[in-house]
């Protein structure tokens, strides 16, 4: 351990072959300090409720990391993730919950009853086999559940919305095909011109979501993942932007002070169709 400070210790870098894990019990003890009654004070103030979006940024960034194929970010990012499993656990164990041990050996039982053809004496003879004992062993540890249960809400929602879509249309609740599907799109874009001109912004909300569900459908019937699909149109938008951002700065010194006349939108989208021609570049 290399000691930072008093009570903190960090452990010490060690070689991949030699490491088992060993050194959990470290960021367990840095956090029972951190919530200690001498502790920092940030810490000691939050809850589970006010962790939630940490959880959620620390997973997107976990995922940014993996997507861009740095192992080093990976790594950080992964630690930032593990702290907010031991913070909450922490915060459980000062209302006599559960603490992190309990959080460690539910899983790893969990993964020995589900694993018999690792762990025990079944046999598998594919990865779609190992999935269906999975299923069948969750069933008989937790009863049977709604077809819909154990899909979280806080899930992005398009990503929400194509898991639903799959998992009714395995018991035939779907269109025959992708034609009905677009069909279903084209009637749910009428509605929601209609209700523009007519309805409360309320029903605006109401019959802009349904188009949005009619479109994840599509999408999969499609065999598009909807939520890639946004992510990489947003990325795309965010890099021209970043070029027509760039062309004012260069040749404005930057966007006019708030009260001023803005730039004319013509001139911006020439700037756009520029970062256009470079992408195709």
């Amino acid at each position: 351990m290399t000691s930072i400070d008093e009570g903190a210790d960090v452990p010490e870098p060690l070689e991949l072959e030699r490491q088992r894990g060993e050194s959990f019990p470290a960021l367990v003890a840095t956090m029972r300090r951190l919530l200690a009654p001498d502790g920092c004070p940030w810490d000691r103030e939050q809850t589970e409720q006010t962790l939630k979006r940490y959880v959620m940024e620390e997973a997107c960034e976990v995922i940014d990391a993996i997507d861009s194929q740095d192992p080093a970010a990976l790594c950080d990012e992964l630690g930032d993730l593990s702290l907010q499993v031991v913070f909450l656990a922490e915060l459980a164990r000062t209302k006599g919950q559960f603490g992190p041990d309990d959080v460690v050996r539910a899983i790893v039982a969990k993964l020995v009853r589900r694993h018999p053809h690792v762990f025990g004496e079944t046999s598998v003879s594919s990865a779609d086999e190992v999935v269906t004992n999975w299923n069948q062993i969750k069933v008989s540890e937790k009863g049977a559940r709604k077809l819909l249960d154990g899909l979280p809400r806080a899930l992005p929602s398009l990503y929400r919305a194509q898991r639903i879509g799959e998992r009714v249309a395995k018991v035939g609740f779907d269109w025959e095909d992708e034609g009905g599907s677009y069909a279903k799109v084209q009637e749910e874009i009428a509605e929601l011109a209609h209700a523009v001109l007519k309805e409360s912004k309320q029903r605006v909300e109401s019959e802009f979501g349904d188009l949005l569900l009619a479109l994840v459908n599509y999408a999969r019937h499609l065999g598009v993942d909807a939520e890639e699909a946004l992510r990489k149109s947003t990325d795309k938008f965010d890099a021209r932007f970043r070029h027509v951002e760039s062309r004012v700065e260069s040749r404005y010194g930057g966007w006019p002070e708030q009260g001023a006349p803005p730039l004319e939108l013509e001139e911006l989208d020439g700037y756009w169709e520029e970062a256009k021609r470079l992408e195709r570049a």
